[in-house]
């Protein structure tokens, strides 16, 4: 409940986002975040897990009929990858920028240098044994890899009922797929859209007079 009433507030206020309105987004006391995340830093690397986290993405996934015709099916899955990357990036851009996303702070390993926010912890120093330790630790990303090799897998169930038609094996062509999907640098003009991406995917660049 905090971290999804931390999140939107994360997206536009940034990491200068207080635990106090968070608290009011929530609905609840600032001293419960506080008994539930040893300080701000905790609360912030627990937001980074929750857009880390695949479930949305494979539940999107999971619901889109497999008997629509591939393009559609694609489209659809395309869409859903693509949003939670918009999801991701939001989060990871803002932190990133004003130095909270360096050093792998959203590991689950960076409770060596926790840090602290003094305003929104007064009296507490870092490191102290708080009880909020262990719930931060529950709050941990989820190994990305293995993520990602869920959504692959999603991908690949997608591409089966067409296996037969498919020049690569459904594993090869959906890990080809996500690749397509996934930004490696700064886009120029207007990105491209799902249905684009999914054609390009299908039936590549080249006219099929040219192909043959």
């Amino acid at each position: 409940m905090i971290v999804r009433a931390a999140l939107p507030l994360l997206t536009t206020l940034g990491p200068a986002v207080t635990t106090a309105q968070v608290a009011r987004a929530a609905g609840i006391g600032e001293a419960t975040v506080f008994r539930a995340f040893a300080d701000k830093d905790a609360l912030l690397r627990a937001c980074v897990a929750e857009v880390l986290r695949p479930d949305t993405v494979l539940a999107e996934l999971a619901a889109i009929e497999r008997g629509e015709p591939l393009p559609r099916r694609l489209t659809t899955a395309a869409e859903a990858v693509l949003a939670h990357l918009d999801r991701l990036g939001a989060v990871l851009g803002v932190l990133h920028a004003t130095g909270h996303g360096g050093r792998d702070r959203h590991r689950a390993d960076a409770d060596d240098h926790p840090g602290r926010n003094a305003d929104d912890r007064p009296g507490r120093a870092a490191g102290d044994g708080a009880p909020g330790r262990d719930a931060d630790r529950e709050h941990s990303r989820p190994d990305r890899d293995t993520a990602t090799e869920a959504v692959r897998l999603a991908v690949a169930d997608l591409l089966a009922p067409d296996a037969d038609r498919l020049r690569l094996p459904v594993d090869r062509l959906a890990a080809l797929f996500l690749a397509l999907l996934t930004p490696r640098g700064p886009l120029t003009g207007h990105p491209p859209d799902p249905a684009e991406l999914v054609d390009l995917f299908l039936h590549g660049a080249l006219t099929p007079a040219v192909a043959g």
